[in-house]
């Protein structure tokens, strides 16, 4: 189970650190507010490797194995802003990755259906979104059956 103290985070992962992060998101031209929100919520430090959670709120894409990133948040917030979400939209993700696209959309009321091919990828990403309560529909497969 994931403590409150991983989940809010503390140095590097702190509630400061994300203020940083949002404050370049916005000096980068994201505007939605409420996706500014999420992306300040989600604990983007528990879907990368803690070798590597002091970096998580930079605005760089990391490593998550399997030759895989996290995108860089600026992408994350740009994507999301453009689709305009609003509650109970559903949305097909192809490639789950680490999952952390897929926690921001839920946070925003989606219903999501998200893919992946790797099985290390899917296990880990479902097993960290199932551990913070969120619940999209998972899939393990590359879509090729439909």
């Amino acid at each position: 189970m994931i403590s409150n103290r991983d989940k809010f985070g503390i140095g590097m992962t702190s509630a400061r650190t994300r203020e940083r992060l949002i404050r370049r998101l916005r000096e980068e031209g994201i505007v939605s507010e409420t996706v500014l929100n999420r992306i300040r919520e989600v604990p983007r430090h528990l879907f990368v490797d803690e070798a590597l959670s002091s970096r998580a709120y930079e605005d760089t894409a990391l490593p998550i194995g399997l030759g895989q990133t996290i995108s860089q948040p600026y992408t994350v917030a740009f994507q999301t802003q453009l689709l305009e979400i609003k509650s109970q939209d559903r949305v097909l993700e192809i490639g789950t990755g680490s999952g952390y696209q897929t926690a921001v959309l839920l946070e925003l009321g989606a219903s999501v259906f998200t893919i992946e091919r790797q099985r290390n990828l899917f296990l880990k990403a479902q097993s960290i979104l199932t551990e913070l309560g969120y619940k999209p529909h998972f899939f393990f497969g590359d879509g090729y059956q439909g």
